[in-house]
């Protein structure tokens, strides 16, 4: 086996090692103008994170979203004087192969951590069109109750049995959600029955003017009082008036006070909230009442007996007569 001379060995290196050397002095003043143009871009996503920060702190209430924000403005900008600087050596296949890597592995992440990645994008959203605020009441997939932290993944709901419920952003975003405390005001139903005997026109009347006495009642003109239907015993009706909620005094306080105060108008003004009645009538209209056909029955066996009891006496004198002939 025949090796290379030594010499024409020595002879290739030592060109090889020129030409880097010759290129390394070419690209040197691009290689410090790069660095300059990094760091220049460093300085630049520092002052412009600070910046971002405090107007992302004022645009938003969750700092964890204007942190996240903050953080991606930075990197944008960093990474951005990081590719011109790579570019401005020369090295442009170097950024087409980052920029196609960074792709893949973002939709790598995005496959492996599909649901986080869900929550995390519906987290970013909620906070930028912001549904409900800390301190909110609010219902979704069956939970209710006020609102105490707003993360990036899930929102935290104390509710009102005093658990604390972890509900992951992208139900609340892709479901319904109430917010109670939007618009700072809510309505409560009362449901109340009276006999069939009293006027429903003076019940409504009382309980309406009873109810707009009360310092919690807002939109006293649309407190009003409906006939919802026909009960087995009662006219049911059904009792509206608003509320600032949430407020003081609380809800179920309310709704309490508003129960006790139709029971004590309807009984001040001889109405009658009626117990479950049953009541028997024998015809088809219903106009016969048990006790009146029990009396016509009555009166119908009463008549019956005194027209027998004359042909009965008759019977016995004749019986008797005949049985003295016989005697004889």
């Amino acid at each position: 086996m025949e090796f290379p001379k030594v010499d024409e060995v020595y002879k290739l290196l030592s060109e090889k090692l020129e030409s880097w050397i010759e290129g390394g002095i070419t690209l040197l003043p691009n290689i410090v103008v790069a660095f300059l143009i990094a760091i220049v871009f460093g300085v630049i996503a520092k002052v412009v994170g600070n910046v971002a920060g405090k107007l992302m702190r004022r645009t938003f209430e969750s700092r964890q979203i204007a942190g996240l924000l903050t953080s991606i403005i930075k990197a944008i900008v960093l990474v951005a004087g990081i590719f011109i600087a790579l570019d401005f050596v020369g090295l442009k296949g170097t950024v087409t192969s980052l920029l196609a890597g960074a792709g893949i592995v973002g939709l790598a992440i995005g496959f492996a951590f599909q649901d986080m990645t869900e929550n995390f994008i519906a987290g970013v959203a909620m906070g930028i069109r912001k549904p409900f605020d800390i301190g909110d009441v609010i219902e979704a997939e069956g939970v209710f109750g006020n609102v105490k932290e707003i993360n990036l993944r899930n929102t935290l709901v104390e509710t009102f049995y005093g658990q604390l419920e972890v509900i992951p952003n992208k139900i609340l975003f892709r479901n319904i959600l109430t917010n109670y405390s939007y618009l700072g005001y809510r309505r409560i139903e009362v449901p109340v029955g009276i006999s069939y005997a009293d006027d429903i026109e003076q019940a409504a009347k009382v309980i309406t003017d009873a109810m707009n006495e009360k310092d919690y009642v807002i939109k006293k003109e649309e407190t009003a009082v409906y006939a919802e239907s026909f009960g087995d015993s009662s006219i049911n009706l059904l009792l509206w008036f608003w509320i600032r909620y949430p407020g003081e005094p609380g809800f179920m306080v309310v709704r309490h006070d508003a129960i006790t105060t139709v029971k004590t108008v309807l009984e001040d003004n001889d109405i009658l909230i009626p117990f479950p009645i049953r009541t028997l009538d024998f015809n088809a209209k219903g106009s016969d009442k048990l006790n009146t056909m029990l009396s016509d029955r009555n009166e119908s066996k009463a008549s019956n007996h005194s027209s027998t009891s004359p042909q009965s006496s008759a019977g016995e004198k004749a019986s008797d007569g005949s049985s003295h002939a016989d005697e004889e």
